[in-house]
């Protein structure tokens, strides 16, 4: 993205009460935030005003979060998203959905479909066992290394 572009959301956003701004362009994501504080001074330009433009930062600190959570559980092993795109529980709208809470699934089992660029890439598990969480919503966006299925596996 062009410094007139950047420079041009950094104005956006300062003169908005918003706090954060966060694009999408070709691929890479970038996020400028201010902190708003009680005291607004309009004479101040910059003052506060953080600019990442480091897609891989954001993507970096997800896959650490969610280790964090699954340590918490015990033994539950993660299915993660292999790429970037739309997660899918079903095969086509209004189909029933590969697997469901608290139901088996085998290793090799196609678990969902993660969309991009409009193919439809199946994900298969790693793991067999029971499916004690679903971490994404049907339709929405995935990152790379995100969790989608929490499995607590058979012994």
């Amino acid at each position: 993205m062009r410094e007139s572009k950047i420079k041009k959301l950094i104005r956006i956003l300062e003169e908005s009460n918003i706090e954060e701004l966060e694009i999408w362009y070709w691929g890479k994501r970038i996020r400028i935030s201010k902190r708003l504080s009680n005291h607004t001074n309009s004479n101040s330009h910059n003052s506060g005003t953080l600019i990442k433009l480091d897609p891989l930062a954001e993507a970096a600190k997800q896959p650490q979060k969610v280790a964090s959570e699954t340590e918490s559980q015990d033994n539950l092993v993660p299915i993660k998203s292999p790429m970037v795109g739309t997660f899918h529980r079903a095969p086509a709208p209004g189909a029933k959905p590969y697997i469901e809470l608290n139901h088996e699934i085998q290793k090799g089992q196609v678990a969902c479909i993660v969309e991009a660029m409009k193919l439809m890439n199946e994900i298969e598990s790693d793991v067999s066992g029971k499916v004690v969480k679903i971490c994404v919503e049907n339709g929405k966006p995935v990152e790379y290394g995100q969790t989608l299925f929490l499995v607590e596996p058979s012994a």
